[in-house]
């Protein structure tokens, strides 16, 4: 009798997340070459990130720019996620098909040429479109990314492949609100904007001569016939939304990404510049301060829970209460909020990010490695939904009650409460498939040879 160290089916780090049949490739060496590869893609994460979050320090300057209302403004971020939400699982698609390279190359052209529109066309319809295009772009690279690392580091590196992919475009979103702010207040909308649209350029020609898909003999098997067409698409999203694990972490992704996202993304610089009396330059630091602490955090979370599994839940349930009670304690306090308290808002809010990756966690053991890139599409859209609805009822909100930032911001405890009720009703289901799972995949690695 033989035996071998288990590994789950659809865990991570699971050495094959490729469709069809056939032996198991052996890890990719890593080293080196491995790094600068990845380098060259995780670059271009890093740009479309600061593409992604420029409009967070810019939200008043495009309200003079275009003359419009807050309803209006937030239709910018809307429409860029939701173009990015609708992209995940057919980007999945793409780059099993076409590799990491062709659909990053796509991705880079599309979001640069996004940005050099929004910088240059002065019209609130044109603007749109470009918006538009930076979100399809920017839905290319994250996916791409994480692929790009399965397929040039051995297994059991993902995880930490995975946290300082996710670092990196925090550090993107740092240039946003340390470089590009105060560029964009010193020499001005259309220089700023079509200045920075040059890093897209460059990232573009690091990536064409550094990058490639995958080592000198790890390619991927071919796709079979089988796995091809829409029939085995909808089959892939059924089998996939099917597992209380995906449907778990899609709720967490969607209850935990979305507080910190409209604070970032568009609404928190208004807020605390018209609702809280601070300067600029003040709430650009409290913005970094989320971002510092989303950095930080991250590398705890991932700590705790590659120690102690159980640990997830937890760490979910604790950041949306954290969250919930951070809100309610300043939108309730009268006047303006002592600097004290909105410096713990920030650095809770810092939490967002890392406990929406959990999501991914819960999804993962669910679903085999052929299915992997249709779950994680699944928990993406989950955060993004949330997002998308919040920035447009909080920019309704705000033009329906003449700017009351208190009302507005209620729109937060709704989407949460309906999350956590979801969570709450899938996870105990979730948590028992997976020990299923985990204790079937054990008998399996037990045979006798014949």
């Amino acid at each position: 009798m033989t035996s071998s160290t288990p590994t789950p089916s659809g865990a991570a780090g699971s050495p094959d997340d490729s469709p069809g049949p056939g032996p198991r490739p052996l890890d990719p060496p890593g080293g080196r070459r491995a790094v600068l590869v990845w380098s060259a893609g995780v670059s271009v994460y890093f740009v479309a990130i600061i593409f992604r979050t420029s409009l967070g320090v810019a939200g008043l300057d495009a309200a003079d720019r275009f003359e419009i209302n807050a309803s209006a403004l937030s239709t910018f971020s809307i429409l860029q996620l939701l173009v990015y939400a609708g992209m995940q699982i057919p980007v999945g698609l793409m780059v099993d098909r076409l590799g990491t390279k062709r659909v990053l190359t796509f991705g880079v052209i599309l979001f640069t040429l996004g940005q050099l529109g929004f910088a240059f066309f002065p019209h609130y319809g044109m603007a749109l479109v470009s918006r538009a295009l930076l979100g399809c772009g920017d839905a290319m690279t994250f996916i791409s990314v994480l692929r790009l690392g399965s397929r040039w580091f051995p297994a059991r590196r993902g995880p930490l492949v995975g946290q300082l992919a996710g670092l990196v475009g925090m550090a993107g979103n740092l240039v946003s609100t340390l470089v590009l702010a105060r560029l964009l207040h010193g020499i001005g909308w259309e220089a700023a904007f079509g200045g920075s649209a040059l890093l897209g350029v460059l990232v573009l020609a690091v990536m064409l001569v550094f990058l490639k898909d995958h080592p000198e003999g790890h390619a991927p098997p071919p796709v079979p016939k089988e796995h091809r067409g829409a029939a085995f698409v909808r089959h892939q999203i059924a089998r996939s939304w099917s597992e209380p694990g995906t449907r778990l972490g899609m709720w967490t992704h969607f209850t935990t990404q979305f507080p910190a996202m409209v604070y970032l993304l568009l609404w928190g610089l208004p807020y605390l510049v018209e609702a809280q009396g601070m300067t600029r330059a003040e709430a650009g630091e409290l913005l970094t301060l989320v971002v510092l602490s989303n950095m930080v955090i991250g590398l705890v979370y991932g700590q705790l829970i590659a120690r102690n599994h159980r640990a997830r839940s937890v760490i979910v349930l604790g950041t949306i209460l954290a969250t919930a009670v951070c809100w309610v304690a300043v939108l309730s306090w009268p006047g303006t909020a002592p600097a004290w308290l909105l410096l713990v808002h920030a650095l809770v809010l810092g939490a967002c990010g890392p406990a929406s990756m959990v999501g991914f966690d819960f999804a993962r053991p669910a679903n085999p490695p052929e299915r992997q890139g249709t779950a994680s599409g699944i928990v993406n859209m989950g955060g993004f939904t949330a997002s998308m609805t919040s920035l447009l009822a909080i920019g309704i909100l705000l033009d329906l009650t003449g700017d009351n930032y208190r009302i507005a911001f209620c729109a937060l405890f709704v989407l949460q409460a309906l999350g956590t009720a979801q969570i709450l009703r899938l996870r105990r289901a979730a948590l028992r498939r997976e020990s299923e799972r985990l204790v079937a995949s054990r008998v399996e690695t037990v045979h006798v040879p014949a």
